[in-house]
């Protein structure tokens, strides 16, 4: 493995260490947008909250009271956060194959 190789490969572990680290701290977590409707939308009157997503291919909509919209939205914040990390994973993860595939292609012809 030349050196440049061996410091990506190096690089890419590293970052993956920090992402697993940042996952174990995520904490309640849950999809979503939270918004704020209206029973009458023309005169703002009867206003409530509610989240909407989809999980298992199944669109949900539910009712969120006052009092836990700042828990949503950090229980929503903390999933983007976890997505965002799990896809940074996923690349890393990719890119670290395809230069074991690269390393042991070059190994096999010599």
């Amino acid at each position: 493995m030349s050196a440049n190789t061996m410091s990506t490969m190096s690089r890419i572990e590293k970052r993956i260490e920090r992402i697993k680290e940042a996952l174990a701290k995520i904490g309640p977590m849950r999809p979503g947008s939270l918004t704020r409707q209206y029973k009458d939308p023309k005169t703002k009157s009867g206003p409530y909250w509610q989240i909407s997503y989809t999980r298992n291919m199944r669109s949900r909509t539910e009712y969120v009271r006052e009092d836990c919209v700042a828990e949503t939205r950090k229980e929503i914040a903390a999933y983007k956060r976890f997505r965002k990390l799990m896809d940074e994973w996923v690349n890393l993860s990719i890119e670290a194959s395809k230069l074991r595939m690269k390393v042991d292609k070059k190994s096999d012809k010599e």
